[in-house]
């Protein structure tokens, strides 16, 4: 491994934090990587972006910002991106690794490139769990060479160490959030609102989810038909595309519900979307910490969601919003209905929900946890005589170290 000799942040340049992925399509961990690269503190971190297969439309969008690479894995079995990417981080003089995804090539190459390459910290932020994402054997067995694994939820720091055997003492939380002042309460936009042909009588629910079969859309489809059923003027929106778009839109119209639920694919403009909704529904078998959650309850819209992962941490029953068993149509059909028939009562909710976000799930909150964590591990490694606070003073506030002796709830759990 090759080593460098390592100067205290306040006595040098900023520190240069390379993101690692796969790829980044449309989805929320990739928005949540789009969020804290453009907040990052340039005076204190200098990003780099690696997406070792492509970029993705996301990817495109942060390779016009900062510095990008990319094609660096040919195939699964390439084991020459070793070599690359280890003298990538090297020219590049790499401070600081973050791999971004649960497993896969991301996670290992990244991980072992960063040792290789003497990068001083090296760190992994998860967004899943369970299948199809988990952390494979050999995923595991880097462990020793990392410093650290991140939880976007207390529940899904836990779940890491429980199921995806993340040592204790480096798994810490950072919690998620989401810019509060794009994702506000605004009027409904009248334009959009025709243009999908709603009108201000029709009460809208929506989700917004990657067409993932961990979103099991169908039990939202089917929540739906039981609401139209009981409430006919009720539209529904699906945001969000994926392979498994013609198998839903056939479904949907299996179910009768042509014209009743649009599907509008990946939009750029959620904030208007949800300024047309009246409830926010999430219908996945498991979760961690989902990004559409938060973002809607920053807008002021209540939710219905699966109780599974750390969905509980921001969905507080009867509170902004509800919560039901994960595959319970009749149940999210209940509430759903409930929140679309008293539409005052749903914005009463939903006011309730920003303030909560403000207070715990903001975007500058997880900014802070993220700087924090780098700048405490990198203070760690560097030589005691030339550090001019003690290195325990340095410790992040918003990153503690998941206390194992707290039961993790299993995935799924109703």
């Amino acid at each position: 491994m090759f080593r460098r000799n390592l100067i205290p942040p306040q006595q040098r340049e900023p520190l240069r934090v390379m993101f690692v992925i796969t790829s980044m399509p449309v989805g929320g961990a990739e928005t949540l990587l789009v969020n804290l690269v453009r907040r990052l503190d340039r005076s204190r971190f200098q990003p780099e972006l690696c997406c070792l297969k492509e970029f993705g439309p996301l990817g495109e969008v942060l390779a016009a910002e900062i510095p990008a690479h990319t094609g660096l894995l040919a195939h699964k079995y390439d084991f020459a991106v070793l070599k690359r990417l280890t003298l990538l981080m090297r020219e590049r003089k790499i401070d600081a690794v973050v791999t971004v995804g649960t497993g896969g090539d991301k996670m290992f190459w990244g991980r072992l490139a960063a040792w290789r390459a003497g990068v001083p910290v090296i760190l992994s932020a998860l967004h899943s769990t369970g299948l199809p994402d988990h952390v494979e054997l050999p995923n595991r067995l880097l462990s020793p060479i990392t410093d650290g694994f991140i939880g976007c939820a207390t529940p899904h720091a836990r779940y890491l160490t429980t199921h995806e055997g993340c040592p204790a003492r480096k798994v810490y939380v950072v919690p998620n959030g989401v810019d509060t002042e794009r994702f506000c309460p605004v009027p409904p936009n009248e334009e959009l609102r025709a243009s999908l042909g709603l009108t201000p009588e029709n009460p809208v629910a929506a989700i917004v989810a990657a067409l993932r079969p961990e979103k099991n859309h169908e039990l939202f489809l089917r929540a739906a038909k039981l609401v139209h059923n009981q409430l006919p003027q009720a539209r529904f929106l699906i945001v969000g595309d994926g392979a498994r778009r013609a198998e839903l839109e056939a479904f949907n119209t299996s179910l009768g519900l042509d014209g009743v639920v649009k599907f509008l694919g990946t939009r750029s403009d959620v904030p208007q979307v949800l300024s047309l909704v009246d409830t926010l529904a999430l219908s996945s078998h498991m979760e961690a910490n989902p990004v559409s959650i938060l973002e809607a309850l920053a807008c002021g819209k209540p939710v219905v969601a699966t109780r599974v992962g750390s969905i509980p941490e921001t969905v507080h029953d009867g509170v902004n919003g509800y919560l039901v068993s994960a595959g319970d149509e009749q149940g999210m059909a209940d509430r759903m209905g409930q929140l679309l028939r008293f539409r005052a009562f749903a914005a009463n909710l939903g006011q309730k929900g920003r303030q909560g976000v403000i207070d715990h799930w903001s975007l500058e909150r997880m900014v802070k946890g993220y700087q924090d964590l780098i700048t405490s591990i990198y203070l760690s490694k560097c030589p005691p005589t030339l550090l001019d606070l003690p290195v325990s003073s340095t410790a992040p506030e918003t990153t503690p170290e998941v206390d194992t002796n707290v039961e993790a709830e299993p995935v799924g759990a109703a």
